[in-house]
């Protein structure tokens, strides 16, 4: 992984006026409609009550975690999204040729449909907004899809590292922003295998999981390479690592070691600093 000064030119905060962002906002949306009912792609659309027999991968992230200088209603209000979104997405399937839409599936997160105000990043701070916290849920199926064969064609990494994770679980850059419906996350269903994505909320976990109807064999260990922080010279601090994930047979004898991703996210944070409230989830 190289980082060079275009690079991170193109990482410093711009001042864009509230009129471009909403006229920018409004241009990608309906890009994002035009292009679901117009491209080839097949999307997932069908439901199945019943549980498949066979388990791939399960993850559960914590619901209510202290985060610096944020209140806890956000942290209530995120889980009434939570509980809506999810409605939406659990128990679809996605047959060989299929693909999963994220927000073709969620739809638009409105006060009508029992949405409320919750934490929306916003260029490397956060503000309230309605249906706000679904980064929890798009960070979590994309953590549990990198431990399958699945494709994952689309998924937008956060431009922000907003606050400190000394107590993070996974590493960091795991996880897949989203914003309605431009920053989507899809996934391809290249196997010949139909998988079965299971979500629920528990009193304090949101838990995911990917099921399948015939077992897999393969197993998958995600891990992180080259972490650093840089110090750019227009003065603020940025992230960057390289995700990899080693892939292992049914003998368990590792037969790859694949790239993922790559990460570079502006720091909005001191990383000299110590903190006593930190995350790796929200």
């Amino acid at each position: 992984m190289q980082w060079n000064w275009q690079q991170s030119k193109s990482l410093q905060p711009l001042n864009r006026s509230k009129l471009r962002i909403y006229l920018g906002t409004k241009y990608y949306r309906l890009k994002r409609i035009i292009e679901w009912y117009t491209d080839d792609k097949k999307y997932a659309s069908t439901f199945d009550d019943s549980l498949y027999p066979f388990p791939i991968k399960q993850h559960r992230t914590l619901l209510r975690r202290q985060l610096k200088d944020v209140d806890m209603w956000y942290q209530e209000n995120k889980i009434v999204n939570l509980k809506i979104a999810i409605k939406n997405l659990n128990g679809i399937i996605i047959r060989p040729g299929e693909t999963f839409s994220y927000w073709k599936l969620i739809g638009p997160t409105t006060k009508r449909k029992g949405y409320t105000k919750g934490m929306v990043l916003h260029y490397g701070t956060f503000q309230p907004g309605i249906g706000g916290g679904l980064c929890q849920l798009s960070n979590l199926i994309y953590w549990i899809t990198l431990h399958t064969p699945l494709t994952v064609t689309e998924r937008h990494r956060h431009s922000y590292d907003v606050f400190p994770d000394s107590m993070r679980t996974q590493p960091f850059g795991s996880g897949a922003t989203c914003v309605y419906n431009y920053l989507d996350l899809q996934i391809l269903n290249n196997t010949k295998n139909t998988f079965q994505l299971c979500l629920n909320v528990t009193e304090n976990h949101l838990v995911g999981e990917w099921k399948t109807l015939t077992p897999e064999t393969m197993t998958y260990e995600v891990y992180e390479k080259e972490h650093k922080i840089t110090h750019e010279h227009w003065g603020s601090y940025v992230r960057h690592n390289t995700i990899y994930r080693k892939v292992f047979n049914g003998q368990k004898e590792m037969i790859d070691d694949e790239y993922i991703t790559e990460n570079h996210a502006l720091m909005m944070y001191n990383p000299l600093l110590e903190y006593e409230d930190e995350a790796d989830m929200y």
